[in-house]
Order: structure tokens, then sequence, then C-alpha cells
């Protein structure tokens, strides 16, 4: 995902856009805007469809070894379009590209980790609340102070107390969360001192090669199938290489707005996919519960700002 160079204009859009793609662009007329309706949906099917793909070699190779694989297909998609010249870059520079490697590898194992624990719908619906709080910790209106509400009541009843609640899942969600949130603040940051993807390709590429040695180490005690590697490749594909080529096509063709509001169905989505892709059930309770973690973020980018 890369970076940000020009700030979109609601801090929750900024939020929820990949930092890459970031770049403001004149809405288009009916048909281009269809378009990118249409492959906004995609995007996001692929992007939960592909999480819960790669959740099929968790037996094989855990969390840890899918992650591995979608840190190397996700690298080599970057270094396609960002060539990043590595050897130009600053001291200044290498500093939070470096962080931001570090948070990326971070957010994706402890998001596939949640979602081995507690089922894709609330590790994802968690792993928004990231997002959503940089939004409204930007904000000073009443309407931002409901959203944070609403919001927290979402997430709260979702860590219900139950018999069969997993505490380390849920904390490893909310793990997920702050690391998207440190994402969105650091690729600002890089943005602004890297020109276009480099730096994001750079981060990509470092978090890659920190998951070698669990690639060699994974491959040496537990040899995946091809079954198995087929999967985590998909998961790579689908949720890191198709959703960035399709979000810089998007904000060519919608407001910046739409993304954003379109951003926060996700959770809904990968609770779709997680109840006929994989099985997983919630409950009404559950259901209501990110309904109202969506809401929270719709409202506070639907609502004008004065």
């Amino acid at each position: 995902m890369p970076a940000a160079s020009v700030p979109t204009p609601s801090p929750t859009v900024s939020a929820a856009v990949p930092a890459a793609a970031a770049v403001s662009v004149p809405a288009s007329r009916g048909g281009r805007r269809l378009a990118g309706v249409a492959t906004m949906v995609g995007s996001g099917l692929s992007n939960q469809t592909g999480a819960a793909i790669g959740s099929l070699a968790f037996p094989v190779l855990g969390p840890t070894g899918v992650v591995a694989v979608r840190q190397y297909v996700a690298a080599l998609v970057l270094l396609a379009v960002g060539r990043p010249r590595l050897r130009s870059f600053t001291r200044r520079q290498w500093g939070p590209v470096l962080l931001l490697a570090l948070v990326f590898g971070t957010m994706n194992l402890s998001l596939y980790t949640a979602i081995d624990r507690i089922g894709l719908g609330l590790a994802v619906t968690l792993e928004f609340l990231g997002p959503l709080a940089i939004a409204l910790a930007a904000a000073r209106r009443r309407v931002d102070a409901c959203c944070a509400v609403i919001a927290a009541a979402g997430a709260v009843t979702l860590m219900r107390p139950q018999p069969s609640t997993d505490y380390p899942g849920m904390g490893l969600g909310l793990l997920a969360a702050a690391c998207w949130a440190s994402y969105i603040l650091l690729n600002r940051t890089v943005g602004r001192r890297v020109p276009g993807a480099q730096g994001a390709a750079a981060a990509a590429t470092v978090s890659a090669v920190l998951f070698l040695p669990v690639g060699v180490v994974l491959v040496l005690r537990h040899p995946p199938t091809v079954p198995s590697l087929g999967y985590a490749v998909a998961a790579g594909v689908l949720s890191s290489a198709v959703p960035y080529l399709a979000d810089l096509f998007t904000l060519r063709q919608v407001p910046a707005a739409a993304f954003g509001l379109f951003m926060s169905v996700n959770p809904v989505l990968a609770a779709l996919v997680g109840r006929f892709g994989l099985g997983q059930d919630l409950g009404l309770v559950d259901w209501s519960a990110i309904a109202a973690v969506v809401c929270a973020n719709a409202l506070c980018i639907l609502v004008p700002r004065r």
C-alpha cells in the first residue's frame, strides 16, 4: 500500500484511503463513475476473499507463513509500480520508511492471527477501529463525538464476555487497529519525504526481507504443500495486488468521500465472506455491533462540515 503525497479532504477519508493512491482527482462523469463504483465493489470483495482463502492455508503454514507469502507478493507489486531508487534515499527518508515496514508487517501478522482465532468478520471490524479513531481524533464536531460513542459501543459489544470469547484474539484485532492507525500517520510522513510510491515500495520490500527468515524456517520445519502455498499466494494477490491497483483506478473515477464511505463497508463484506465462504456464523448482536462501527464512520463522512 503506497504512501499519500496529497492529503484528502476529510480526516475519515484520509484514514480509509490507501496512502499510495490518495491523489486528488476531479470526479468523472456517469459512465466512468459507475466503473469506479464497480471497481470499489470488486476491490472490497477481492480483499476479504483473499483473506478468507489465505485462512485455508493456516493448518499447514499458520498465519505467520501466510503473511510472509503475502508480504512477498506485496513487495513484488509495489516494486514494479513504485520503482524506488533506494541508493538515493537519505537518512531522513529511511527513518519513517523503516518504521512503516515494521508497522506494515506487524499489522498483517496481527490481523491474520486474529482471523485465525476470532474469525474474519470480527477481526476486520476491530482492525477498522484504527482508521476510524484517526478520523475522530482530528474532528471537533458534536456529530463526531456521537460517532465516537457509537463506535465505542459497537467495539464493547463485540468484546463482551462470553463463554467462547477469545480475548487474545480480540487483543490482536485491536493491535491490528493500532498498527493501521500508525500506518496512516507514517504514510503521511513518508509521502512528504519520498516522491510518489517509492517510499511505500521500499517499506514493502524491507518488510518482505524481514519475513525471509520466517519463510526459510517454515520450509525447513513444515514444508508447505502445493495447495497451501497456492492459497497463500492467492491471498497475496487478492488482498494486496488487486486492491492496490483497483484503488489507483477508483480514485480517478469517484470523489474521495465516496471512496472513504465505501471503505467503511469492508467489515460487512468481511462478515459476509466469513459467513458464506468459511461458515463463520455471527449472532444478531455481533451483526448489530458491526453495523454500529460502519454507521459511525458513515456519519462522520456524510454529515457536511461547516
